[in-house]
């Protein structure tokens, strides 16, 4: 029996985890401030120092958008604990802090907020799909499809599509409006009018003061980059061979988050940009986990470490696979289902 298996033992097994992990769940506001110091200071000092030097016609200045990136990819990972309840103890403070970071990172947090959550209570659903998630389709589904539609589920799944114009439209265009919840009443309507408010103002502001060209020049080189790199994450994350899916009647949260969702082993330097997300299936099964927690609850329980684990080099060879296949469970490639309808 593989360790996807849904017996009893490896439910209680599963569920057995979220007893143990739930000591971890409490935050150091201290520690939390300071985070969020050490990443929106050097943020806006690099913002900063690259647009004086660009207005100044000193293009390569540009490199500088490159950590800045990493630091707007951190701010997000923040913001995403904020969303989570799990970076202050105090839900009104997680809430303020998420809407002011989300200025920054074009992400409107109530209306974000909602969809994650969803994502967290439905992942690996083959029943649920949908929201907050990469649409994935079983072989059975895509086989079933027109021409067109097989044309259209590969163009989506493209990595110039996914990595590249998917990010952008996410983060520049989608996040404008609440699609997917136009319907849910007023608080994704107030995030999202809101959010897009607290980016024109002082948007205008720099552009009066800089030009629109040096002020396009920095900002959306940092948005892009960060914006693929947020997608490339949790890509990764649940889009790996060996990952879970399963029918309602057979799925169980504590299962679906323990081998739905990857260990993502990046380097030290890379782990810290992005908030130990990498630790996904701990995150998963205990979201109230602080970010900066998690590689704690791996030195104190080993036996974590390997499940799901996936090293960069290994993750460049997720970006194939496109389909669950029910018979095998697992996600294969499209060349796959090919050669089996051969």
């Amino acid at each position: 029996m593989t360790s996807h298996s849904t017996t009893p033992d490896a439910v209680q097994a599963a569920r057995a985890w979220t007893k143990v992990l739930a000591r971890y769940r409490e935050p150091s506001t201290a520690r939390s401030a300071f985070e969020l110091i050490v990443t929106i200071l050097p943020f806006v000092a690099l913002w900063t120092v690259t647009a004086l030097f660009v207005v100044e016609g000193h293009y390569w200045a540009l490199v500088l958008t490159i950590p800045a990136a990493g630091f707007l990819v951190r701010l997000f990972m923040l913001q995403h604990d904020c969303g989570h309840g799990s970076l202050f103890a105090r839900r009104g403070l997680n809430d303020w802090t998420g809407r002011i970071i989300g200025v920054l990172t074009f992400t409107p947090y109530d209306y974000w907020r909602r969809t994650h959550a969803v994502h967290h209570a439905t992942t690996g659903n083959l029943d649920q799909r949908g929201i907050g998630d990469i649409d994935t389709l079983t072989v059975a589904e895509y086989r079933a499809l027109s021409r067109w539609g097989r044309t259209r589920y590969w163009l989506y799944r493209h990595p110039l599509v996914m990595f590249g114009i998917g990010p952008a439209w996410l983060f520049i265009c989608q996040y404008r409006l609440p699609f997917g919840l136009m319907r849910a009443g007023l608080t994704p309507w107030t995030s999202t009018l809101a959010t897009n408010l607290g980016i024109a103002i002082p948007a205008a502001l720099l552009i009066w003061l800089m030009g629109l060209g040096p002020f396009l020049l920095v900002q959306l080189p940092i948005t892009l980059m960060a914006a693929t790199a947020g997608v490339w994450l949790f890509y990764v994350q649940h889009q790996f061979e060996e990952t879970h899916w399963s029918e309602q009647e057979d799925w169980n949260f504590q299962q679906a988050a323990l081998h739905g969702s990857s260990h993502y082993d990046l380097p030290a330097v890379l782990r810290w940009f992005t908030g130990n997300i990498g630790i996904h299936h701990v995150h998963h099964l205990s979201s109230k986990v602080p970010f900066y927690r998690l590689p704690e609850v791996l030195e104190h329980h080993p036996e974590l470490r390997d499940m799901g684990r996936i090293t960069f080099m290994e993750s460049l060879r997720c970006v194939k696979l496109v389909l669950w296949d029910e018979q095998q469970r697992r996600l294969v490639s499209f060349r796959d289902v090919r050669m089996a309808m051969a």
